[in-house]
């Protein structure tokens, strides 16, 4: 059910336009934007937190949040060659993840559900981390920055990708790098 969650929610996310100021499509139907806001030092990365209608589920008493800082994921490139985003325009994002770990603090919580998102957008780049467990989970801004300083150079068209993903090795999340 991961996976095929992680499939739809990848595929959803390829067809993700954005601009740093607007979006023209959504992740899912029914999306809404919780909140919005500009990060780091100039305040120029758009940051969104954005719920989709989930079906309950019933399950055993578990963790209210899990930490899953510093796990480990798979990298993915999308291909074919051709529409990725400019690694630089990567770069700043993880650079305003930086900046918000040393001045507002090292973790971030999202929320449960499948398609509970964090989207942070700036020029050509687009990055998303998808809580895909079904419970709030904490993870560090300086991780994010990694993956995106890691995806965005090596899913390019030398790669015969343009863009990709990082997926956790037990599948309760991933983060995501795309042209906007």
């Amino acid at each position: 059910m991961k996976l095929l969650t992680t499939l739809i929610a990848s595929t959803l996310l390829l067809f993700v336009a954005a601009s740093p100021t607007t979006r023209d499509t959504v992740i899912c139907a029914g999306e809404e934007v919780l909140s919005e806001t500009y990060i780091g030092e100039e305040k120029n990365v758009k940051l969104q937190h954005i719920t989709c209608p989930a079906t309950p589920v019933k399950r055993a008493l578990a963790p209210r949040q899990t930490d899953v800082c510093g796990n480990t994921c798979t990298t993915n490139c999308f291909t074919p060659s051709g529409g990725g985003p400019d690694p630089n325009d990567c770069h700043v994002i993880a650079d305003a993840l930086r900046f918000d770990s040393q001045n507002v603090g090292a973790l971030f919580e999202i929320g449960t559900g499948s398609n509970n998102t964090i989207a942070l957008t700036y020029s050509s780049c687009e990055s998303f981390y998808v809580n895909q467990d079904a419970v709030t989970q904490i993870y560090c801004r300086t991780d994010w920055a990694a993956v995106i300083d890691y995806v965005a150079p090596n899913c390019q068209a030398t790669q015969n990708a343009h863009g990709g993903n990082c997926v956790a090795t037990d599948q309760q999340f991933f983060i995501q790098v795309q042209h906007s």
